[in-house]
């Protein structure tokens, strides 16, 4: 969502390169990119006035330290300010338990499978979650929640005959208890805009079920409007957190950047992705440094300790130190990336990376190559080197692939087997320079695989 301010943010700063000494007057044109760059991300014009203010306050007449270029200074006091203004800290749940947590949000924002997300990763966290449907209105809402529930071990609770919701949350509290869940989550009814039926209709469930907290589900594409949206509901139900959706799409991300100081409620969600494992709690000093283009190391290692297999992992690594790495090797630890999401987000999280666009075929490309790995046999995932012409066009035909393909997947793993060597036989620093030297001459980074 946030390459175009990522690419912006960094062309104003690479133009303080050279400058001895942070002045008003050599920060003028930078920070006038800066700002220019916010507005084109759909940031509040008074957000992104403040913040260009604040940020000159603090640069102005600043000693550039030795060793540190003045852009790299200035990089420094923009993310701290990005952190401030998307809300310092992390923003975490009541802990009251039983916890009851209430969605709302307009029609077609995710609140149903925001529903399910959060309800999955509170069970990661040891609690017991019950979603409960309270849409009444659109068509199979009520279904598309059951099946996100059983398909991960959710407790779930519906009236479809019933057209009081707030009987039908407190029927889900009383099922809930029973259930001897420790959390239960309200999914509501959604409009295409806001209205009076829709807000009362919330207030009354709200009365009834008493929450601890109010979470309004907002698409991170709406832009202002988002913000707008946030203010009405929060003036009406005392909202005590954001979660933002579909922050995995092509949006400019200007909701994200004013939403926490235009209304003052903080973001504790955000969704990356379709699937129900694509929901992270929402940290500002994260998403700061990805706007940066300084990547989300951290995020990437959570996903990788939470998705990947620690033995296999260290046995993997032992294969690669020894040069010992064969296809079935390379298809299991293909699988265990594939768990962590998709290329794009995987891709975002890396220092530098993030304008990086693996394409929209990457996805297939991954698949493409997982069929022709799989219609090989054992012997000729682990000896490639059997491979010979009718082989191969038999492979092709079973992945139903041209040859061609099949002959660039080899090649490209022969390639990768000599960096291993390489890396063994002690030429690491000469692999290292040559990739430095390729990255410098913008040939990217990916030599292979």
């Amino acid at each position: 969502m946030f390459e175009s301010l990522t690419d912006k943010l960094g062309s104003a700063l690479r133009n303080l390169r050279g400058v001895g000494q942070l002045s008003e007057a050599n920060m003028a044109d930078a920070l006038k990119e800066v700002r220019t760059a916010l507005l084109a991300a759909d940031v509040h014009f008074k957000v992104a006035k403040d913040f260009v203010e604040r940020v000159q306050a603090q640069c102005a007449g600043q000693e550039v330290l030795k060793g540190v270029a003045p852009g790299q200074q200035v990089v420094k006091i923009i993310h701290d300010e990005l952190v401030r203004l998307l809300g310092e800290g992390e923003t975490s749940l009541s802990a009251a338990r039983p916890l009851k947590i209430l969605m709302v949000g307009l029609h077609g924002s995710g609140k149903t499978t925001s529903t399910a997300k959060l309800g999955k990763l509170l069970k990661k966290r040891g609690y017991r979650p019950f979603v409960a449907a309270c849409d009444i209105y659109r068509p199979a809402a009520i279904d598309q929640l059951e099946i996100l529930a059983k398909q991960e071990e959710l407790g779930f609770y519906a009236d479809r005959a019933s057209r009081d919701v707030p009987a039908i949350g407190t029927a889900a509290l009383a099922a809930s208890s029973a259930a001897t869940a420790d959390c239960i989550i309200f999914d509501t009814a959604g409009r295409l805009q806001i209205d009076a039926d829709l807000i009362e209709e919330v207030k009354q469930l709200r009365a009834r079920v008493q929450p601890d907290e109010v979470l309004l589900v907002v698409d991170g594409a709406l832009g202002q409007e988002a913000v707008n949206v946030a203010k009405t509901f929060h003036e009406a139900l005392t909202l005590t957190g954001l979660i933002l959706t579909k922050l995995d799409g092509d949006a400019r991300g200007g909701a994200a950047l004013s939403i926490k100081s235009i209304t003052g409620v903080p973001i504790k969600f955000i969704g990356t992705g379709e699937k129900t494992g694509d929901f992270d709690t929402f940290y500002p000093d994260r998403l700061a440094s990805r706007i940066l283009g300084m990547g989300d190391v951290v995020s990437l290692v959570e996903k990788a300790q939470e998705n990947m297999d620690q033995k296999e992992a260290e046995r993997m690594a032992e294969k690669m130190r020894k040069a010992d790495f064969n296809l079935e090797d390379f298809l299991a630890q293909m699988q265990q990336v594939k768990k962590m999401g998709s290329m794009q987000s995987i891709i975002g999280m890396m220092p530098g990376m993030s304008g990086v666009d693996v394409g929209p075929d990457a996805e297939k490309q991954l698949g493409r190559t997982e069929a022709i790995i799989h219609s090989m046999t054992i012997q000729e995932r682990r000896k490639p080197e059997v491979l010979n012409g009718s082989r191969r066009q038999r492979i092709a035909n079973g992945a139903g692939v041209k040859i061609v393909e099949v002959n660039q997947l080899l090649k490209q793993f022969q390639q990768m087997q000599k960096m291993m060597k390489m890396m063994k036989g002690g030429g690491g620093k000469k692999m290292m320079r040559q990739m430095e030297m390729m990255q410098r001459q913008g040939k990217g980074g990916f030599p292979g695989m």
